[in-house]
């Protein structure tokens, strides 16, 4: 690559870039650039045959100014402390950009889940867990599903923190199962937003959507929802890749049949409607419509975008552009909608998960998703407005024009503290 990958310097470089076109002095942008606090900690977890294993971790709570933190827990071998960091921080501008009242946080384990058996991996969230439990709460911070975590995750973090502090609230963490007072339409809810992301750029470029060639690199949860909800949009689908590469189809693909072959098989290569199969590269750089990129950051570096073909980039993933990519693009005239607001649904729905917690009350899966609808429209409309008024380069910069003004002002507003 030619430029660096730390995603902690990405995030810094895209504040700076918004900073311009705000009044924001040297010394509050200085404090809008750092977390307030980052957990390091050492997990000892027995496994299933007796031996001991340490596994690192790390919580990140990026900036509270608008609200308790929020943000996922992944598993995953590279996670590192500048990646929680910087996810902390794109989180903290994803709350302020759809203006929901939180602060930005984001945390990890460094491990393949793959690795280890389910017990195992019962044992080592419980451990990690423990560790947070000091710092999480409704009122604190609230931790979410992420990268290799879901349901299952998020209820043993809420049952072990409950039986701790031997009380019960359910809003101390969001992705919950239904049973466990998870919220209708959490799961869809990434994907969701990446379709009305696209569906409303598509509105304001003035082009239909209808026949448009989409592909998507990560076929998992956010990937597949919103090649679906594309694909009953009018949408073709003709490439989808995971980790183990892509698969093109001229005609497109029925969407939910990759999904099921995926499900049964543990990848998308070898199904028999594919044309071809190629790389995950190859995919990035494919002549179509609308690019959605849904696996890690850092997919399409500055080389890499030279080469994109797509009109229209929509990141269902966090991160998955670096600086120079943005530039390049931004020269190319290809649209990028950031995922500070395209993949919002997710910390949206689970707002409306910790209010229905807080409630003891819960909406229709309708009501979610009216809800949902609403607040990215919203923060569409919001961010080409910054984009016109400041006549801004690129889509991102909007974005964080909106996020960080929001910010600065409840900043203000509370004034400093001691």
């Amino acid at each position: 690559m030619t430029e660096s990958a730390n995603p902690f310097e990405s995030l810094q470089s895209q504040i700076d870039d918004a900073a311009a076109h705000i009044e924001v002095g040297d010394d509050v942008l200085d404090r809008l650039k750092h977390p307030e606090r980052v957990l390091e900690t050492n997990l000892t977890v027995e496994l299933d045959d007796g031996t001991l294993e340490r596994f690192k971790a790390f919580r990140s709570q990026f900036n509270g100014d608008r609200g308790p933190y929020k943000g996922g827990i992944r598993y995953h071998p590279g996670v590192t402390r500048d990646e929680v960091k910087a996810l902390s921080g794109w989180m903290a501008y994803k709350c302020a950009v759809v203006n929901i009242p939180y602060g930005g946080g984001k945390g990890g384990i460094v491990i393949d889940p793959a690795d280890y058996s389910e017990s195992e991996l019962e044992r080592i969230t419980r451990a990690f867990a423990t560790e947070l439990r000091p710092f999480i709460g409704e009122d604190r911070d609230i931790p979410a599903p992420d990268v290799n975590t879901g349901q299952r995750e998020m209820n043993w973090i809420k049952d072990t923190y409950e039986t701790l502090e031997n009380t019960t609230e359910p809003g101390v963490i969001t992705g919950k199962a239904l049973e466990s007072g998870g919220s209708e339409g959490r799961v869809e809810a990434t994907g969701r937003s990446t379709m009305l992301a696209t569906r409303e750029a598509y509105d304001y470029l003035g082009r239909d959507i209808e026949g448009a060639t989409v592909a998507v690199q990560g076929y998992g949860n956010a990937g597949w929802i919103a090649a679906n909800l594309l694909e009953d949009l009018g949408g073709s689908v003709v490439a989808v890749s995971d980790s183990s590469g892509a698969i093109y189809a001229e005609d497109g693909f029925d969407t939910a049949a990759v999904k099921t072959f995926k499900t049964d098989t543990g990848t998308v290569n070898g199904y028999e409607g594919a044309d071809e199969e190629f790389s995950n590269e190859d995919l990035l750089t494919l002549d179509v419509d609308v690019l959605i990129p849904a696996a890690l950051e850092n997919a399409i570096d500055e080389d890499l975008a030279r080469d994109v073909e797509a009109d229209l980039i929509v990141e269902a993933a966090n991160g998955p552009l670096t600086p120079g990519a943005d530039d390049v693009l931004a020269e190319r005239d290809v649209h990028v909608i950031p995922d500070i607001l395209a993949n919002a649904g997710g910390v949206t729905v689970s707002y409306f998960e910790w209010v229905q917690n807080r409630q003891r009350f819960y909406w229709s899966e309708e009501r979610v998703n009216d809800e949902l609808e609403t607040m990215i429209v919203d923060a569409f409309d919001e961010l080409t407005s910054a984009y016109e008024a400041n006549d801004l380069e690129n889509f991102r910069t909007a974005a964080y024009v909106v996020a960080m003004q929001r910010v600065v002002n409840a900043f203000e507003e509370g004034g400093t503290f001691p």
